[in-house]
């Protein structure tokens, strides 16, 4: 028979033992399974689906209460909200399973959000689990269409731009673009063009290959005095991949948005809505040089006639926004003519901008 000292040490440890075994299972039981989405259902892969719907399904695992389900369709190398932006999320079911309509494209994502995300309405890039996030999958549609070729490129003003192809969301109308519509002349200077495919309207687009950050930014623009009253022409930046809201957006942008008594010029620092945000004036027709000068806190916007270094230049319009600047960070410049069709006068021509210069100056 064990000592009664001994035999206490051994019912100590074999109680110690117990209790870290018991210890461990209860973290094992207790730990929650890691949120996840899957698919039980994949749309066809359509390039040029986007008008068309299709049903799809998944499984929710290890989501919480208040937590839905957003899903994106990838049409023309962007990621479009669906299945329509004010009706943006999926419930979730009882048994963990979800099913929504979508616009077909060449790939699908799934996101697992917590309450009160906020999902963008288009986006180049997908974002990454956080901030509300809690889990993202993506499925490439039945029968995979091919991927797209290598964009075209064009040098202008010494720099080297990439010509789009996929469509886009502009003003909250869905436009494409081709690359046919943008090219350089024996000048140098650069052709914009809408111009109908098809009976649709195809636009341009050219995005400068690199960030150019804080400096002043300048571009000569012929006569616009021709632009229908649906036609926009925009001069931004515009950060495509970062995560910052409203994508460190400066624009100067020549239109009437589709009704003839509009000023068809303004300034802005998006988002548009706030109404310091946005100064409208109106731009006489002849060669006109915009420019803007972005500080961190600052944005110094002007029009002048003629360029900005000939003798008699006149003031169009001046304003300095010091409220809502975006910090610089990865944007970089982006020139667009496109079609908003939303206005009270429709496009009814093909139309074509040329800029003939691009500077800038840090």
């Amino acid at each position: 028979m064990l000592p009664r000292t001994r035999r206490f040490d051994a019912w100590r440890g074999a109680s110690l033992l117990a209790f870290l075994v018991l210890l461990v299972g209860c973290g094992r039981w207790s730990k929650s399974p890691v949120p996840s989405i899957s698919f039980s259902r994949v749309p066809a892969a359509d390039k040029d689906g986007y008008d068309k719907f299709a049903t799809i399904e998944g499984i929710a695992r290890g989501f919480h209460p208040g937590q839905q389900i957003v899903l994106y369709s990838k049409s023309e190398e962007l990621w479009w909200l669906q299945p329509v932006t004010d009706h943006p999320f999926t419930k979730i079911q009882g048994d963990s399973t979800w099913k929504s309509q979508i616009h077909l494209g060449t790939e699908y994502a799934a996101l697992l959000v917590d309450p009160g995300y906020n999902p963008p309405e288009t986006s180049e890039t997908l974002p990454s689990p956080g901030s509300g996030i809690e889990a993202i999958e993506v499925v490439k549609g039945q029968g995979a269409v091919s991927p797209p070729a290598s964009p075209k490129t064009v040098t202008f003003s010494g720099y080297e731009w990439t010509v789009r192809t996929a469509g886009s969301n502009r003003a909250g109308t869905k436009n494409s673009f081709s690359a046919e519509n943008a090219w350089t002349d024996d000048r140098g200077a650069l052709h914009l063009r809408i111009a109908k495919n098809q009976g649709k309207w195809t636009c341009a687009e050219v995005q400068l290959v690199r960030s150019l950050g804080y400096g002043t930014y300048s571009f000569v623009v012929r006569d616009i005095s021709q632009l229908e009253p649906s036609a926009v022409l925009t001069l931004l930046t515009w950060d495509g991949m970062g995560g910052e809201q409203n994508r460190r957006e400066l624009d100067v942008e020549i239109s009437r948005w589709g009704y003839q008594e509009n000023e068809n010029a303004h300034y802005v620092v998006q988002p548009y809505f706030i109404p310091a945000n946005m100064v409208r004036f109106r731009v006489p027709g002849g060669v006109l040089t915009h420019s803007f000068e972005w500080k961190p806190g600052r944005a110094a916007f002007s029009t002048v006639s003629r360029s900005g270094d000939a003798a008699g230049a006149r003031v169009i319009n001046q304003h300095v926004f010091t409220s809502g600047v975006p910090s610089a960070d990865g944007e970089s410049v982006r020139l667009n003519l496109y079609v908003f069709n939303k206005g009270e006068i429709p496009l009814k021509n093909e139309t074509e901008v040329v800029i003939e210069k691009f500077e800038y100056l840090p």
